[in-house]
Parts: C-alpha cells; structure tokens; sequence
C-alpha cells in the first residue's frame, strides 16, 4: 500500500480541521471517557473539589499545550511516516483535552485564562522542533512524554483521596503518555541534549505553575 502523501495545502486544511475540533462546543472525541465508568465522589469538601479542580486546569492546560506541539510539528513534517505519527498521536490525545474539560466542570472549575498563550507557545515550538528534522522532532516528542510521565505521576499523588474520577482520567492519560514516548523512541527520535532538556523542564515549571492559579 503506497503512502499517502500530503501536501502544504492539504496540512493546513488538517490544521484548521484540528483547531476546530479543540474549540469549546465541538464535538467530542468518540473515546470512552475512564471517568464515565465510577460515581461521583460524594465525600469531596470544598476544599478538595478546589484542589482538584485547579489540578486538572493544569493538567488541561497541558493537554492543549500538547495539541499545539503535535501540530506544529505535522506542519514541518517531512516523511509521510512521521505526519502520520504525529497524526495518529495527536488525535489520542485529544481526547485527553476532552476528559480534562469535563472533570473540570464537574468539579465546578474553570480552565487557565491563560490558554491562548500555551497553545500559541507551543505551536511555535513544534513547528521549530519539526524544522529540526523528524529524528529530533520525535526526539522531542519522547522527551515531553517522559516528562509529562512524571508530572501526571506527581498529581495522582497530590490529587484528593476520594476523587477517583480524576485519577481514572489521569492514569488512562499517564498510560498513553508512555507509549507514545516509546513509539517515537522506536522510530528514530534522537535524544535530545542536556540544555535542551533543562529548557523544556524550566517552561514546563513556569506553565504548570502559572496554571494552577491563573
């Protein structure tokens, strides 16, 4: 089977296709929410709703951050083999957007006003990691699986006992996170250098910081 071949047009149209469907209001993506499966926790206070809540505003500001990176760097792709990677990974992880914004109106929160900013940052950055050449695009892509990996690790951690629709959706999230690392490790992404990977831990600090308050 021959491999379909996209051209510039054709990326941009995908592209818009994709900003459309992260919109407030569109259609949600047809995956099984892991939330939908448990009850709403009664025994929550005030208090930890508010935990929660500004956890996931987090943990959504991530996702959406991760929809702008995935695009940005489809943009710049150069093997079809590599677009549909990006392709195939992006639409998953749509979903993730999805399940954050419902448990955050579930939990009576709202997302960071800041979203705009970490969509546009990101996209931005992927673009320039896809310039960089697919090897250090999917590099790139494993380095941000890793460390998203340990920051999901981190909030089922922090996360308020009985809320176990939220640690449904972020477990489910933790394990597709780790498997798209290892598929862009297995398809040549290089490891990226040290500085490089300080620089992405430093901005990853900044909007998980930001976030959770703004």
């Amino acid at each position: 089977m021959s491999e379909i071949r996209f051209r510039p047009a054709d990326r941009l149209l995908l592209s818009v296709d994709r900003l459309l469907r992260l919109a407030p209001g569109a259609p949600t993506p047809a995956v099984r929410n892991p939330a939908d499966e448990l009850p709403e926790a009664s025994g929550l206070t005030a208090a930890d709703r508010e935990k929660a809540a500004a956890l996931m505003r987090v943990n959504h500001a991530g996702e959406l951050a991760a929809q702008g990176l995935y695009l940005g760097q489809s943009l710049a792709a150069r093997s079809p083999q590599t677009l549909s990677r990006l392709r195939s990974a992006g639409a998953e992880e749509a979903a993730h957007v999805d399940w954050c914004r419902a448990r955050l109106r579930a939990l009576g929160g709202r997302r960071s006003l800041l979203d705009p900013a970490w969509f546009g940052g990101a996209l931005a950055i992927g673009t320039l990691a896809g310039l960089a050449g697919d090897d250090w695009s999917l590099g790139f892509i494993a380095e941000t699986e890793r460390q998203v990996e340990a920051h999901l690790g981190d909030h089922l951690q922090r996360l308020p006992a009985g809320d176990q629709r939220s640690r449904a959706v972020l477990e489910q999230m933790r394990r597709d996170e780790i498997r798209h690392g290892e598929d862009a490790r297995r398809a040549g992404g290089r490891e990226l250098p040290a500085p490089v990977r300080g620089l992405m831990r430093l901005a990853s600090r900044v909007m998980t910081s930001t976030a959770y308050r703004v």
